[in-house]
């Protein structure tokens, strides 16, 4: 299981486990990546004035977080999986 943030970027050898660790309906992992992605304005007069967050800009911190949220995600389960057969 891979994450490909752009081309010259792939996050290898996800767990599996850390895409099970849920907020909400998505896990951890898929939030994190559909709010940071880049989002097209449908008003063009919106886009040319408020529009300036370029993902970019962010991209060595969002690796960071992304590598958090797996470590913990997967942690997580674990813990929860112990407490299951308590």
């Amino acid at each position: 299981n891979d994450i490909v943030i752009d081309d010259n970027t792939v996050l290898r050898n996800i767990p599996a486990v850390a895409w099970e660790y849920k907020l909400g309906n998505r896990s951890a992992l898929e939030w994190v990546l559909s709010e940071y992605k880049e989002k097209n304005l449908s008003d063009e007069t919106l886009s040319e004035q408020f529009d300036n967050y370029k993902f970019s800009d962010f991209k060595e911190k969002v690796v960071e977080l992304l590598k958090k949220i797996c470590t913990v995600s997967v942690k997580t389960m674990k813990i929860l999986e112990e407490m299951k057969k308590i």
